[in-house]
């Protein structure tokens, strides 16, 4: 299938307005559905939960648009298309097939184990402290607060710049750099020009600073794999998995906090639950990735050969956006009630965190730093509050992204 072809797709809403509305309007549509990205890019969007899973464990499913997207050698002929370049004109793990990609993980993976994870615990507890002190000082005269400009979002980023030797003075065109890649609402030449000369600039400039003073740090250790076996990790390469990593190592983790605490609080009787042990930590934060996902939907991987998807045939060199928001909201799956935040039903086979061999291997730090702070978050402040009605909260401005722009509180009820 070409962009000339004449077939009647959904468009997919840049600005992720209503993705569960969007998710069911797909499902009513069939297992798989023809779908056009901002700009106009063609896609296959899966509609439910075991079709994204087949789709995501299928081998003849790549991730590396070079050698198996077939518009690939036009895209420069689409201005609208730019934006998609963050995601697919890139080379990492994200972008990667077959022996590259499992190259680039095995380089990748030592910097994200269980031990190095649990070393950094005794941080993110400090951390989140000082920022609930912020919070609480912010409150202190009953005014509405914000958690996500508050805890949601220093906290990660704050960790995942430590973790990768980003210093004070490189933080904010870091965070400037990853917003302006998750924001799908513009698919102008200029914005993709914009998104690309950030890439150029500041991941550049954190990689001459570690190379001059090196630290314990990741971005160390990944100049140091590429110094001394440069045949494994090229220049490009080291630009951008850092920007993969490091994105992908606070962005969500943003979102998973804030989506939780929107959720509990919409639901005190199952934050009373959790307070009172009967529901755990862990199953709010898998049920939070369940039914709203800190990535809806991310592009792009690409049909090897014919997929045949049920009475569909996703041709070959076809591109595919993986649909997590949609899987986890799947009734087939989940039951008649999969749209409902329940915290009680267990739902730790989610796939927000991907499956196989592509499966985050930052993971278990996002969890880790979720189930330090909304525990934290809630002991401190118990009479806490949403602060904005039921269709007040604003979705982020994506459809890549699922997360609320603002989470207003009030701290004492």
């Amino acid at each position: 299938m070409t962009v000339t072809d004449r077939i009647d797709r959904f468009v997919i809403d840049p600005f992720g307005a209503d993705i569960p509305g969007e998710s069911a309007r797909l499902r009513a549509l069939g297992p798989v559905v023809p779908v056009e990205l901002p700009g106009g890019i063609p896609a296959w969007a899966p509609t439910g939960y075991d079709v994204l899973k087949q789709l995501i464990l299928d081998p003849q499913v790549s991730k590396d648009p070079r050698r198996h997207w077939k518009l690939w050698p036009e895209i420069g002929e689409h201005p609208s298309w730019g934006w998609i370049l963050g995601w697919v004109g890139v080379v990492n793990m994200l972008s990667t097939y077959g022996a590259d990609h499992t190259r680039l993980r095995k380089l990748v993976s030592p910097s994200f184990t269980h031990r190095r994870t649990e070393a950094m615990r005794a941080q993110v507890e400090a951390v989140t402290a000082e920022l609930l002190d912020a919070l609480a000082a912010a409150g202190a005269d009953g005014g509405v607060v914000d958690v996500k400009a508050g805890l949601a979002h220093p906290l990660p980023l704050r960790i995942i710049c430590d973790l990768f030797g980003v210093p004070d003075e490189m933080r904010e065109d870091t965070r400037r750099l990853i917003a302006a890649i998750m924001d799908t609402t513009d698919p102008s030449p200029e914005h993709a020009a914009s998104v690309q000369q950030q890439i150029g600039t500041v991941l550049p400039a954190l990689i001459a600073h570690r190379s001059e003073h090196p630290g314990d740090d990741l971005t160390t250790e990944l100049i140091r794999v590429r110094d001394e076996d440069g045949d494994r990790l090229s220049d490009e390469e080291l630009l951008y998995t850092l920007l993969l990593v490091i994105g992908a190592g606070f962005e969500t983790t943003v979102n998973l906090i804030g989506n939780a605490v929107v959720a509990l609080l919409r639901r005190p009787e199952q934050l009373a639950a959790v307070r009172a042990g009967k529901i755990t930590w862990d199953a709010v934060v898998d049920e939070t990735l369940r039914v709203h996902p800190s990535i809806a939907a991310l592009p792009l991987r690409f049909a090897v050969t014919d997929l045949e998807v049920g009475d569909v045939t996703i041709p070959a060199g076809d591109a595919i956006i993986t649909t997590y928001a949609a899987a986890g909201l799947d009734p087939a799956h989940y039951g008649p009630d999969a749209d409902v935040f329940d915290a009680s039903r267990g739902a730790d086979d989610h796939l927000a965190f991907g499956i196989g061999v592509h499966r985050c291997i930052g993971a278990p730090l996002a969890r880790m730093e979720a189930l330090t702070a909304l525990p934290a978050l809630f002991d401190r402040f118990p009479g806490l509050r949403l602060a904005a009605a039921e269709g007040e909260l604003r979705q982020v401005p994506s459809f890549i992204a699922f997360g609320w722009q603002e989470v207003p509180v009030r701290l004492d009820a």
